[in-house]
């Protein structure tokens, strides 16, 4: 007997709904939160886990690092246009494992450094800053990179044998600088006769090398490289001489910024647990009187 049309619509009822049913099932399991966090979760994990300054910085392409752009620390080669100096090798390597796929610099006077870097112009500091107590008071600082102290640079045919002898001299130093507050303190102390101010380390050996001013107080490693590189530069240095403002050099941020300062921070001392932070400083000639260990190395910040 032929079943009527109802009684077959109505056996059919029981498959339609299982149909209904598995086609419902597969388009919540692919909307489904849990689904779209599985295929997303490497990218969105990672993201999650930065810091709000390191997505803004790898979304532009590049970190932004202000410089009084003196060699050998962080500066342009004017000659091929590239970035160069111990700051900047070791700021690339720190970059690399960060993700970060570029490093652009703004010359700054040192002296305002820290003062653009809270304005925001910038993203950090890096350039041969000494982490002293009074900047931070202004700023964070990464631990510390390495260390250093200062020198005299003075003319080749100088009567000057030693730091005696600059009683009644001239002095050059660049404000902003730990070496300025110590030709300040001397000129305070009437180790010298005069304090002269110049703006950046060119101007600084030009002024010495044509005898403007006697002698100048500078940075060590800056005044070795500028006479090594340098064969116009008639000067040398004050030797012996024992330096007496040797500091811990650091990269400065903002208090802010504090979860990419704890990011830059992991970079750095994993360098220096695997070696590549001595390698940098062997490849620019620095001993291991300039290494900063893990330990000894850790900044505390104020904020």
């Amino acid at each position: 007997m032929k079943k009527s049309s109802v009684q077959r619509k109505l056996s059919c009822f029981p498959l339609c709904l299982l149909l209904l049913f598995l086609v419902t099932a597969c388009a919540s399991t692919q909307n489904s939160p849990a689904a779209t966090d599985s295929a997303a979760s490497p990218q969105s994990s990672a993201s999650a886990g930065e810091s709000e300054l390191l997505q803004q910085i790898k979304q532009k392409g590049y970190i932004l690092i202000g410089s009084s752009n003196d060699a050998p620390f962080s500066y342009t080669n004017i000659e091929t246009g590239e970035l160069e100096g111990i700051d900047i090798q070791i700021l690339r390597e720190i970059c690399k494992r960060l993700d970060i796929p570029d490093i652009q610099l703004k010359v700054i006077d040192f002296a305002n450094l820290l003062v653009e870097l809270n304005n925001g112009s910038i993203d950090i500091v890096a350039d041969a800053m000494y982490v002293k107590d009074e900047r931070l008071q202004i700023t964070a600082f990464t631990d510390k990179w390495y260390q250093e102290g200062e020198a005299v640079v003075i003319p080749a045919d100088s009567d000057i044998a030693a730091k005696e002898d600059l009683q009644d001299k001239n002095v050059g130093a660049q404000p902003g600088t730990t070496f300025y507050e110590l030709a300040q303190q001397w000129l305070d102390e009437g180790k010298i006769g005069k304090l002269t101010a110049y703006d950046n380390q060119a101007t600084l050996m030009t002024a010495v090398n044509m005898q403007k001013i006697d002698a100048v107080i500078t940075d060590g490693i800056v005044a070795g490289y500028t006479l090594s590189q340098d064969s116009s530069l008639k000067l040398k240095l004050l030797s012996p001489y024992e330096a007496e403002a040797s500091g811990q050099i650091g990269a400065a941020v903002r208090f802010a910024d504090k979860a990419f300062l704890d990011e830059l921070n992991g970079a750095l001392n994993g360098m220096k647990e695997d070696g590549t932070l001595k390698t940098i400083l062997t490849d620019y000639g620095l001993t291991d009187d300039y290494y900063v260990g893990l330990e000894e190395g850790k900044t505390v910040n104020v904020k």
